[in-house]
């Protein structure tokens, strides 16, 4: 009997908890030096980049049937793939770490029992999700999301209609286009993920853009309550917030569920994505390694700041999509059969070269969708000037 594949309704479930996250509030609080009018205009621009290149990745997930780093084959071959899978379980498990981290420090800003506490408790329920698995979550999510959904109007609330009062926010620097970088990053760190949810999904098309379209309307939500208690309230902290408002308990239910259905697909995907580096590997058992790991990384390590890790993914992703989508929707060519495809190795140390390069420029749409554009102008010459390598 053929599985069956998951809804609209569940994808955008999903997705809408990848958005409901602490990391994309405290991401929020960075753009506040703005102001609001500008913070939100940089906040949408990113946004509407990143989820359309959200959403074609998704949409070759969706239409091969196949994971996301068993997409990356396609462009870099069977042998050419495993560097990125590597770099995406790395990646992941740096998520995972950050994820446990704020939901712990939040957490604990709320009821202060230890944040080491917080993370074994987010840690656990993360488990749990991965144990449950993608295909029965959707009726956890269901409870979970409405909960989330209702918290977080709670929260806009008091941010938005509960504080009268603007305060000064020091300006530290960040240009309009280093701020639409920063809302691209966010949307761009799933890029390696989208196609592990979509290509299960029995309404292809449909599953992917309502995937892309919810995770970009939610976050831009989450971006604009950060940049709101920045500049609206005395204290930029989610859990004083909260506190201040009187929601104790329903404070401290939206940060833990929030960090737990945004970072399991981050533990998830770690899981399918080293299955790609070798199928001896179980993709669950290592979902609950990284897990683990995340946790006794989010005790052990400070990890206030996370911009830094936030370009370092899009230099490494950016152009890796760039090709693909290149490959995929443009020129309509497969090197799964190749060990390596040389030359878009090559190009991809290129877009990775540029985009560190245009970090140091000052562009007003930030710098992932000049080095995306670039690489896929890139690909295209490449490919019509008949570039051929050995297999």
């Amino acid at each position: 009997m053929e599985k069956k594949g998951t809804s609209v309704f569940s994808n955008s479930l999903i997705w809408f908890g990848a958005g409901v996250s602490i990391a994309e509030i405290v991401t929020g609080t960075y753009l506040a030096s703005l102001g609001m009018t500008k913070g939100i205009l940089a906040t949408v621009i990113g946004h509407i980049i990143g989820c359309v290149l959200l959403f074609l990745a998704g949409i070759i997930g969706a239409k091969t049937k196949k994971s996301s780093m068993e997409t990356v084959k396609i462009s870099f071959g069977q042998k050419g793939s495993i560097i990125f899978s590597a770099l995406n379980v790395i990646q992941l498990a740096g998520w995972t770490a950050i994820m446990i981290y704020d939901g712990a420090i939040s957490a604990n800003g709320i009821f202060n029992t230890g944040k080491w506490v917080w993370c074994l408790v987010i840690g656990v329920l993360i488990i749990l999700w991965i144990i449950v698995g993608i295909s029965n979550v959707e009726k956890i999510n269901v409870v979970a999301m409405s909960a989330l959904f209702i918290l977080t109007i709670i929260l806009c609330k008091v941010v938005f209609f509960d504080n009268h009062q603007m305060v000064s926010v020091a300006g530290d620097g960040l240009t309009f286009g280093a701020a639409v970088e920063l809302a691209v990053a966010m949307p761009l760190s799933w890029l390696p993920l989208i196609s592990d949810y979509t290509r299960e999904a029995e309404k292809p098309v449909k599953a992917t853009a309502a995937s892309a379209i919810v995770y970009g309307l939610v976050s831009c939500w989450m971006y604009i309550i950060g940049m709101g208690a920045a500049i609206y309230t005395q204290d930029a902290g989610i859990d004083q917030i909260m506190l201040k408002a009187g929601l104790g308990i329903a404070g401290l239910l939206i940060i833990v569920f929030s960090t737990v259905t945004t970072t399991y697909l981050d533990a998830y995907s770690a899981g399918i994505s080293s299955e790609t580096i070798s199928h001896k590997i179980k993709g669950k058992y290592m979902a609950i390694a990284v897990t683990i790991v995340g946790t006794i990384a989010a005790i052990v390590y400070p990890m206030d700041d996370i911009t830094d890790f936030l370009y370092l993914i899009g230099s490494v992703f950016a152009p890796m999509i760039a090709i693909q989508i290149a490959d995929f929707f443009i020129i309509k060519k497969d090197s799964t059969e190749k060990n390596v495809e040389v030359a878009n190795v090559v190009i991809w140390i290129i877009g990775f070269v540029l985009y560190r390069y245009l970090m140091t420029v000052d562009i007003i749409v930030g710098n992932t969708l000049p080095d995306m554009v670039i690489t896929v102008i890139i690909c295209v010459i490449v490919s019509k000037f008949g570039v051929k390598n050995a297999k």
